[in-house]
């Protein structure tokens, strides 16, 4: 890992159209106007066409291009000069559509990709052990092998980790190689400052393991982490799974997430006991993004057991933790999550943030201001920003699980939802964060009975989140160098 990473800062992630309602012009215009003074950087969901494909940009036919509906890379570039940019870096795989699967499907083993894309034979023969193959780690129930007709009507069985329409990459082979190498180099060309690695964990396959973070994938991603660090880039490795396994992530790369925050808060304020969550900050990571909700689902997976080791949350507590989210939302994210959706997910729950806290303002609040108070650059999800309700109509219409909390905005809309008295105190709460030096320095946290204090210093400076467990509230005090201590009830805020 490097240890230049500024952590100290508050991040948007977002879709370019889903927030905007347009293009990267009309983000830009939001951020500088509505959103001014909120965030010291954006995450960008991938831009890459089709925008609109089956995984929300997530299986590009182009991962070196900007989807024309959007712009181009000039206004990156723009963007990228009043706030420091993630991209995503699809290394798992790309569209089935893509023009370099096309020219495999139509020329089989003798079109120059050939080699780009992973084929179950490449890794298991033509007769593999079903053992081997049952061992496989799956994130979803899907097959991970897809049998696909070639135009000369051979049949291959093409290893497709996620869906159908997202072909896996051979990143071992040259073309491998050549394709990320080309993505690195388009980002270095246009101003992106970090990489998020998305799906690295599946990247390495090897008969005879689960294909899921290996001793070699730990390799690649300390590789490419490196190359893009000589490009000045910093990268973010994203990894659903135990949570000593993000420990040991972390030690080999910039920066990884703390999914485990997610399922650690709802803990907290489900059952008003902080030791769960306690615990795993006296461990977690310190290079590290923190997030409550994303593009993706609340993550289960992070906090539960593996393989005889205890998690961060017992199964009961998990399985309560889970009921709680499907109570608090009237049953929406039921809907939304396991065999009831496609593209469903084994390890998430799908559920807007704000309706898996039952749409209560005050826990709401209470939430994230945990989240501002923890170790790490904080990333808010336009969703969240705006206390965005599970949207059961578009997830009706595609039939995506995840869609539920990938909801559309324009102008209008998001207007209205900063008009709200949750999204307007949270907005209060960023800005106020902004100010305080204190999270250039230590953080320290202490929990007796029912008290729960995060703190910060740095030299002069001093600020900490005290809750209070049986009732859900907070006090914020503060302190700036030479100045008196100051003190605000979190919920004063909503008023």
């Amino acid at each position: 890992m490097t240890d230049a990473v500024q952590t100290n800062q508050i991040q948007l992630i977002t879709y370019i159209d889903r927030l905007s309602g347009a293009d990267i012009t009309a983000l830009h215009q939001l951020l500088n106007g509505p959103l001014a003074g909120l965030f010291d950087g954006v995450h960008l969901l991938p831009f890459y066409p089709p925008i609109d494909g089956e995984d929300a940009g997530f299986d590009p036919t182009d991962h070196t291009a900007v989807d024309r509906r959007l712009g181009d890379w000039a206004d990156i570039e723009r963007l990228a000069k009043d706030y420091p940019i993630m991209a995503d870096m699809i290394v798992n795989h790309m569209s089935a559509q893509s023009p370099q699967f096309l020219d495999v499907l139509q020329h089989g083993a003798a079109s120059p990709y050939w080699p780009l894309f992973l084929t179950r034979d490449k890794v298991y023969g033509q007769t593999p052990d079903p053992a081997q193959l049952k061992s496989i780690y799956r994130p979803r129930p899907t097959p991970c092998f897809t049998d696909i007709r070639l135009a000369n009507g051979d049949i291959v069985p093409f290893w497709t980790t996620f869906t159908a329409n997202q072909i896996d990459i051979d990143v071992t082979s040259a073309q491998g190689q050549a394709y990320l190498q080309a993505i690195l180099q388009r980002f270095t060309d246009h101003g992106v400052k970090y990489i998020r690695l998305d799906a690295a964990g599946y990247a390495i396959k090897k008969a005879g393991t689960s294909c899921f973070m290996l001793p070699e994938t730990f390799e690649f991603i300390a590789a490419l982490s490196e190359q893009a660090r000589a490009r000045g880039m910093t990268c973010l490795v994203e990894i659903h799974g135990y949570h000593k396994t993000q420990i040991e992530i972390a030690k080999r790369c910039d920066m990884v997430y703390d999914f485990a925050l997610p399922p650690l808060v709802l803990h907290t304020l489900y059952s008003r006991s902080a030791t769960a969550l306690k615990n795993w900050l006296d461990i977690a990571p310190r290079n590290c993004i923190t997030v409550l909700d994303t593009h993706d689902g609340i993550g289960i997976v992070d906090a539960a057991d593996y393989n005889g080791e205890p998690g961060l949350l017992t199964d009961p507590q998990l399985d309560a933790l889970v009921e709680q989210i499907h109570k608090n939302s009237g049953g929406s994210s039921k809907l939304a999550t396991g065999n009831a959706a496609n593209n469903v997910d084994l390890y998430q729950v799908n559920c807007s943030f704000y309706d898996a806290l039952g749409r209560d303002d005050k826990q709401y609040l209470l939430a994230r201001a945990i989240q501002l108070f923890c170790p790490g650059i904080s990333q808010i999800y336009y969703g969240g920003l705006l206390a965005a309700e599970n949207d059961v109509a578009l997830l009706q219409k595609t039939g995506v699980g995840r869609d539920i909390n990938r909801p559309y905005f324009n102008n209008t809309g998001v207007q209205q939802a900063l008009e709200k008295p949750v999204v307007a105190a949270l907005c209060q709460l960023i800005k106020l964060r902004r100010t305080m030096q204190a999270f250039n320095g230590e953080f320290n946290q202490t929990l007796t009975g029912n008290c729960y204090q995060l703190s910060w210093q740095h030299h002069g400076h001093y600020a900490s989140l005290t809750l209070s467990l049986d009732s859900l509230t907070a006090t914020l005090s503060w302190q700036h160098q030479g100045d008196a201590l100051q003190q605000l009830e979190l919920a004063s805020l909503l008023s």
